[in-house]
């Protein structure tokens, strides 16, 4: 299925902040990990990921560290803020109203209420 580009930058930040809910990570493994979420349905590249990351370092969303891989090899880690975990319960809010209306409607549309009885 090819999921539009206004979608996939709708969910990036919500996507983004609860994979890193979950733990620190870095950026291949965060690339990895949604594809695992999506069951391969999203497929991001290092050119998205790595603005959107910038951008919640920015915004005080993340922070990031160097730290060192299995390998011993210097990585850069992200881990979310207490204001990272604020702004994910405020998209996990709007993201609930946006998919109840979206349901309610399809479901409205899938079973149409008999009319007459």
């Amino acid at each position: 299925m090819d999921i539009g580009k206004d979608l996939v930058a709708a969910s990036a930040t919500p996507l983004v902040l609860a994979i890193l809910a979950e733990g620190e990570s870095y950026g291949y493994a965060i690339i990895k990990r949604v594809g695992e979420l999506t069951g391969g349905e999203l497929q991001w590249a290092d050119g998205m990921l790595y603005p959107l990351l910038h951008r919640l370092e920015r915004n005080g969303f993340i922070t990031a560290f160097w730290g060192k891989s299995e390998t011993g090899r210097k990585r850069k880690y992200y881990r979310l803020t207490e204001q990272g975990r604020d702004e994910l319960t405020r998209h996990r809010q709007q993201w609930s109203v946006v998919d109840a209306a979206l349901r309610d409607i399809w479901d409205s549309q899938i079973h149409p209420m008999v009319q007459g009885t």
